[in-house]
């Protein structure tokens, strides 16, 4: 029995009674549409009021798309939705997370960087503000996860770092930045990324920390944040095997399962030892780590069963509603499992203001909106400002100006759209035109038409003749469905690495990925950016030149534990 009087709904007898009415009315085709949330549909190649009667879902998560499709196409399904809908994005770095024309305020690392929880505010209030404007109601974030394996490819600047009180203090900020704007807030993603250095889209990955260190780190974030009336947490596909070994003494290696198919892990640990009472949310559905565990027949039920809410995705939307549609009429699903999910998501959506007791939405948008992008956008300079970081300088060769190096050869590394819904954001033209407004003469590396002659031939001398620096940028984002955000060379004799670093000025900043010291240890000057849009470029070039101070401070280990990259 769900106790809807305690956190995180705080229900009156009123509203008790209006979720318990509303779940009992509904037949059973709409109990299991409730179930699903669904990726959102397009308007150009979808009858939306045809697929929102047929379906019937109990939210739709969009990707980035024009705001005013947007607004339209969310207005369009929530007025043929019987029930009201979560509508959610990945607000993860800024309202560009569901809108295409929107901030892109800043990655979590990069505010984790400014050590100010105020920024964290800011990001949430930018990101929820703009998705409000086109009827967004939820964030798939704050993201709580700790980044404690520098080669994990996917968590990475999408955290706010190593240390689990700032994460708390910096999520707790977000939250409330959410709330300001009428955003749900959903955690993510338990329990724990950020251990293991693959990524749950290709496997079932694994926190492997001991069942008392879990509960150290992350056990201590989930439980802050559930004693502050968290609404929501999104249930990944990693296995935590301590805690499912201490709460099943004796379960066999092969029994072990990942967060989205594991009663131990959420009826268990989530809601026994951590006494989380509000909505689960599986992440996406049609990745590999949820998949390769046992067949989708079996593994929607059993998610299901295991205590979890809610369904992310689909890979065939009839095959799935069918599989769960089965497994109720056979048993293996009971009714009374399906009303309990049901009656948390409407109740979520009573308690967090998407509809009232009348059963209707709340506070729908308006065609007539604002995203206030001029306003955003200097915020987030402003977090450029403060959190670029100066990892160090060795042969002080900062600040660099066109005086001392004229000439300057940039390589630009990883600066590619390829892999999975990357923030977006190529930096090559960018750098090039900023440091040719400074002055300095500058030539790019061609990775395509390599220079054979100076390849297999060519010394430093030939190398002084061309530049006076050497100007790295790698652009290497975390994105799913890949295995390494390492820095990859030319093949060929690693032809585009500054094997010169000790005779020619040499300097290197990664827009991403906080820990490419790993691969260029010896390099003299390194700088964290954390991202590549244009405001955080502009900060780096006016810290470079000597404009402007770094302050921006390291959220994790930037030299990876290694004595090397410290030299």
């Amino acid at each position: 029995m769900i106790d809807l009087k305690a956190m995180p709904y705080n229900l009156n007898d009123e509203q008790i009674r209006f979720v318990q009415d509303a779940v009992a009315g509904m037949e059973a085709e709409e109990k299991i549409g409730q179930l699903f949330f669904v990726i959102g549909e397009d308007e150009d190649q979808t009858d939306l009021k045809q697929f929102v009667d047929k379906y019937r879902p109990g939210g739709i998560m969009y990707r980035p798309d024009k705001a005013g499709k947007l607004q339209r196409e969310v207005a369009t399904c929530q007025s043929e939705s019987k029930v009201p809908l979560f509508i959610a994005a990945n607000l993860e770095a800024g309202g560009n997370g569901l809108v295409s024309e929107g901030t892109w305020f800043g990655r979590p690392m990069q505010v984790a960087a400014t050590a100010d929880p105020h920024q964290a505010y800011e990001l949430g209030d930018v990101s929820g503000y703009e998705a409000r404007q086109v009827g967004g109601n939820m964030s798939f974030s704050p993201i709580v996860d700790l980044d404690l394996n520098f080669r994990n490819p996917i968590m990475n600047t999408r955290t706010f770092g190593s240390d689990e009180s700032t994460v708390i203090a910096m999520s707790d900020a977000e939250i409330d930045g959410f709330k300001a704007n009428d955003i749900i807030p959903v955690a993510k993603h338990f329990p724990g990324d950020g251990v293991d250095e693959r990524d749950q889209h290709l496997l079932s990955s694994i926190n492997s920390l001991s069942a008392d260190d879990w509960m150290e780190s992350y056990g201590q974030i989930y439980h802050h944040l559930i004693e502050r009336g968290l609404p929501a947490v999104m249930i990944a596909h990693i296995m935590q095997p301590a805690w499912e070994r201490r709460l099943c003494p004796g379960i066999e290696d092969k029994d072990l399962r990942p967060a989205t198919t594991s009663k131990l892990l959420i009826d268990g640990l989530l809601r026994g030892e951590l006494k989380f009472n509000g909505l689960t949310i599986t992440d996406a559905t049609p990745m590999m780590g949820y998949n390769a565990i046992m067949p989708r027949a079996k593994a929607l039920p059993t998610t299901i069963n295991a205590g979890i809410d809610m369904i992310l995705f689909n890979k065939d939307i009839d095959e799935d509603y069918g599989y769960i549609r089965a497994a109720v009429a056979d048993g293996t699903l009971p009714m009374s499992r399906v009303d309990e999910a049901v009656t948390r998501i409407v109740a979520t959506k009573v308690a967090q203001g998407v509809m009232g007791t009348d059963g209707k939405l709340k506070n729908p948008s308006s065609p007539d909106f604002d995203l206030k992008l001029e306003e955003h956008g200097k915020l987030s300079a402003d977090l450029a400002a403060k959190s670029v970081t100066l990892v160090k300088d060795r042969d002080k060769i900062l600040p660099i100006t066109p005086k001392k190096y004229p000439r300057v050869r940039m390589v630009v590394l990883g600066d590619t759209n390829d892999g999975g819904f990357k923030e977006g954001g190529l930096v090559t033209d960018k750098f090039k035109k900023k440091l040719e407004d400074e002055g300095f003469e500058v030539t790019l590396f061609d990775r395509k038409h390599l220079d054979f002659q100076e390849v297999f031939e060519g010394g430093v001398k030939e190398e002084e003749d061309r530049f006076d620096l050497a100007f790295y940028v790698a652009n290497v984002e975390t994105a799913s469905n890949q295995t390494t955000t390492r820095l990859d060379w030319i093949h060929l004799m690693a032809a585009d690495a500054p094997w010169f670093m000790r005779s020619i000025p040499t300097v290197f900043v990664s827009t991403c990925n906080p820990y490419h010291l790993y691969d260029i240890p010896m390099v003299s000057t390194y700088v964290n950016a954390y991202a590549g849009n244009n405001v955080t470029i502009d900060a780096v070039i006016r810290k470079m030149t000597g404009k402007e101070e770094f302050i921006g401070k390291n959220p994790v280990d930037p030299f990876c534990g290694h004595f090397e990259t410290r030299l």
